[in-house]
């Protein structure tokens, strides 16, 4: 049985939360007419984003415009962590080849959620809730960033990918810009 098999009931798991997204629908949306044209390249985007996810053991839980929530369980924490080094790299491609320069920014944190089917009846759809959440939510990037308690579960190996940032502490790609304050919302 996988650990998504049973998740029609709440259940409480550990598991690595990752927001991304790349503030490009607006732009695109404002200079689109056709819609339907938006519409597909937004669905051609997540089914590559998705399936990245899938592929590494996660599951992309929902779409907000051009960005994403996702979450693998924390013993896949560093398939995780480089399956989002691939929907970055592989997503702003995707962009490019689109002729429309795009930066995808992933936020990441881990810890006890809660899943469980929330929605109108018969409309039912998988969410998760939790500190972690809205922990990942918040943390300021400027490209990729975890929480300390990420970086503290990485292999050494993963650990190289990331540098250390403060106040307050957190990890970012090594090749990133030091990220801005983001103000709570």
């Amino acid at each position: 049985m996988s650990f998504w098999t049973d998740l029609r009931v709440p259940a409480q798991h550990e598991a690595l939360i990752a927001f991304f997204d790349c503030n490009w629908l607006r732009q695109y949306a404002e200079k689109t007419s056709d819609k339907l044209e938006v519409m597909a390249a937004v669905a051609g985007y997540f089914t590559l984003t998705g399936g990245i996810i899938a592929e590494a053991g996660g599951r992309l839980i929902k779409t907000m415009g051009d960005g994403g929530l996702a979450v693998f369980p924390a013993d896949l924490i560093d398939e995780g962590v480089l399956a989002f080094h691939q929907v970055q790299e592989q997503g702003e491609a995707w962009f490019a080849r689109r002729g429309e320069p795009v930066h995808v920014t992933v936020r990441m944190d881990v810890g006890p959620v809660v899943f469980g089917m929330v929605g109108s009846p018969d409309a039912e759809i998988l969410d998760v809730l939790g500190k972690a959440v809205a922990l990942a939510h918040l943390l300021p990037s400027t490209g990729f960033s975890v929480s300390p308690t990420v970086f503290r579960h990485l292999r050494p190996e993963t650990r190289k990918l990331f540098k250390k940032h403060t106040p307050p502490v957190r990890y970012i790609a090594a090749d990133d810009h030091h990220p801005r304050e983001r103000a709570p919302e």
